[in-house]
């Protein structure tokens, strides 16, 4: 009898603007039985942004009862609000079996690395850092402060590749898609 291939925790982290949410919506439409955890975040909607699609969109107030009754997985802050992965729902996902994916920031993917060391920590690169400062200019939707405080974490972000266990390089979103399908063996 074959041992039961229990499913892995994949976190894919990167810099701001390398495409995590486009390699992401991309990797579910093909295959939407790969459940990808929703953050809570103090942030403001984008415009499109729904509740609990998204994003759970938050209050201060509430973001720090989930942090104090220990319901986040992990939290960070980034260019001046909160985001956190809900516990409950992730360790859910994996008792039944499904291949669970978490989508989030450097500082992030560091603390679920420490609670949870099975993890696989997957770090999305761009082609190069003038392709990352395009995509992040080019959004439109953040004022210049906001991509230069992006730019100064990206920096950060870069250099800790060597923390993670897999490297992709985003030329293709179909092609990123594909192998970090592959990493979380789903068929």
């Amino acid at each position: 009898m074959a041992a039961e291939v229990r499913p892995r925790l994949t976190v894919l982290s990167g810099p701001s603007g390398v495409g995590k949410s486009t390699v992401v919506a991309h990797m579910r439409k093909v295959h939407p039985e790969v459940w990808l955890s929703v953050s809570a975040t103090t942030r403001k909607p984008r415009p499109g942004e729904r509740h609990g699609v998204q994003y759970f969109f938050v209050t201060d107030d509430e973001f720090d009862k989930l942090v104090a009754n220990g319901e986040l997985l992990e939290w960070a802050e980034f260019a001046g609000n909160r985001y956190g992965t809900p516990r409950q729902a992730v360790l859910d996902r994996l008792g039944a079996g499904d291949p669970v994916l978490l989508e989030i920031d450097l500082q992030g993917a560091r603390q679920v690395k420490q609670s949870m060391p099975d993890s696989r920590l997957v770090f999305l690169a761009p082609p190069s850092w003038d392709e990352l400062v395009r995509r992040l200019t080019g959004r439109g939707t953040e004022s210049p402060e906001v991509i230069e405080r992006r730019l100064e974490a990206a920096t950060v972000e870069l250099a800790a590749e060597s923390e993670f266990d897999t490297t992709l390089v985003n030329t293709s979103v179909e092609d990123v898609a594909r192998e970090l399908l592959a990493l979380m063996a789903v068929a």
